[in-house]
């Protein structure tokens, strides 16, 4: 019979990871709240930057955020009451949505990255070396590959 405890090191890298995610996740999150902007807003806006003028596709968007498209549709909404994203009509398709930031959406990513690169040095960057980053790099690429789910530990 097949063993289903983690071992203590399992156990360790596994519970580790959590807590860090956690605190980290939430430490982001709260240098974001007084711009009034969630981290899942922060890279929307920033998808949309990247996309430049032409904007990007709003299935493809929430796909990105690995959303449902009701719930990214809701996001979606809020940041255009805010007045932060436009939605238009595709050129290519006619069907589809695109989102583009506006100037105001702009202006405010542009105070999100400077407190969240400041946030994200101080929980996370500054408190690793080089090699420490390289070996994460490494890691998260390995967990990123297609391994079979149903192979045993």
């Amino acid at each position: 019979m097949a063993n289903n405890r983690l071992r203590p090191l399992e156990q360790k890298a596994w519970g580790g990871f959590l807590r860090n995610h956690e605190r980290i996740w939430s430490a982001l999150e709260a240098g974001l709240a007084p711009l009034n902007v969630s981290l899942a807003e922060y890279e929307v806006l920033l998808a949309l930057d990247a996309a430049g003028t032409s904007g990007i596709r709003m299935s493809d968007l929430a796909e990105r955020r690995l959303m449902s498209s009701g719930g990214f549709t809701r996001l979606a909404d809020r940041l255009e009451r805010r007045n932060l994203i436009e939605r238009r009509r595709s050129v290519s398709d006619g069907r589809s949505f695109e989102a583009v930031m506006t100037e105001e959406g702009r202006a405010l990513l542009r105070r999100a990255q400077r407190q969240h690169h400041s946030d994200l040095c101080a929980l996370f960057l500054h408190r690793l070396d080089d090699e420490q980053l390289n070996q994460l790099v490494a890691i998260w690429f390995a967990l990123e590959g297609d391994r079979d789910p149903d192979t045993p530990c």
